[in-house]
C-alpha cells in the first residue's frame, strides 16, 4: 500500500502543481491494485471546463506510473438568482501498468 500512495501522491501532486485543479483519491483507498482517483474544476464556461479536464487526464495518463482503466466526466451546472456557473466534475480509475 505504500507503494501505491506514493504513486498516486505523485500524480496528484503532479497535476495540481501544472493546473488549477482540485484532485483527490475518492475511491477504492483498500484496493491493492486500483485507485479512483477525482478532479474538479469550476468555470463559467464549459467548453472551458471540459478542455482542461481533457488536459488533466492525459497528463495524468502520460505520466506512465499508472493506466487509465475509466473515466468519466460530469457538468454540472448550478443556478438560482445568482449568475449560472458551470462545475465539471471528472474522475479515473487508475490500475497498476502490466
Amino acid at each position: 500500500m505504500k507503494e501505491k500512495r506514493a504513486v498516486l501522491s505523485s500524480i496528484l501532486d503532479r497535476v495540481r502543481n501544472r493546473f488549477d485543479v482540485a484532485a483527490a483519491e475518492v475511491g477504492h483507498q483498500d484496493a491493492h491494485e486500483r485507485a479512483l482517483l477525482g478532479f474538479a474544476c469550476v468555470s463559467s464556461d464549459g467548453p472551458h471546463a471540459n478542455e482542461v479536464m481533457d488536459r488533466v487526464l492525459s497528463f495524468a495518463a502520460s505520466l506512465g506510473l499508472a493506466r487509465v482503466a475509466h473515466r468519466g466526466t460530469e457538468l454540472v451546472h448550478l443556478s438560482d438568482e445568482r449568475p449560472r456557473d458551470e462545475v465539471t466534475l471528472d474522475w479515473a480509475s487508475f490500475e497498476e501498468p502490466s
